[in-house]
């Protein structure tokens, strides 16, 4: 089974953003799950978690370091830490999926 990380945004100006983002990629994720695949999702690791970017960082390159894909959300270039999590996973061979591109759920 293909263990996929869901990347996207997940900050945004108000908690009722951020928890909009989360539920965006937990939707994906199901998804992904009813597909046949094996899941990380990272919003929900650190949902709400009073740590900073750069720690959360460090944790999520670790198990993205642990996947074989990355599943990028529509909306991934306008968030920093799934342009990082991007350029990791393309420069650790594992296969980089974008929604609605080259999308497993289509």
């Amino acid at each position: 089974m293909k263990l996929i990380y869901v990347a996207g945004p997940y900050t945004a100006p108000t908690s009722a953003g951020e928890f909009n983002n989360i539920m965006q990629a937990r939707a994906k994720g199901l998804a992904l799950i009813k597909k046949g695949y094996a899941v990380i999702i990272p919003h929900l690791n650190s949902m709400f978690m009073p740590v900073t970017r750069g720690e959360i960082m460090s944790v999520d390159l670790e198990i993205l370091s642990r996947c074989d894909a990355i599943y990028l959300l529509k909306d991934w270039q306008d968030s920093k830490g799934a342009i990082q999590e991007r350029q990791f996973a393309a420069s650790h061979g594992l296969t980089v999926y974008v929604e609605g591109v080259n999308d497993p759920l289509d």
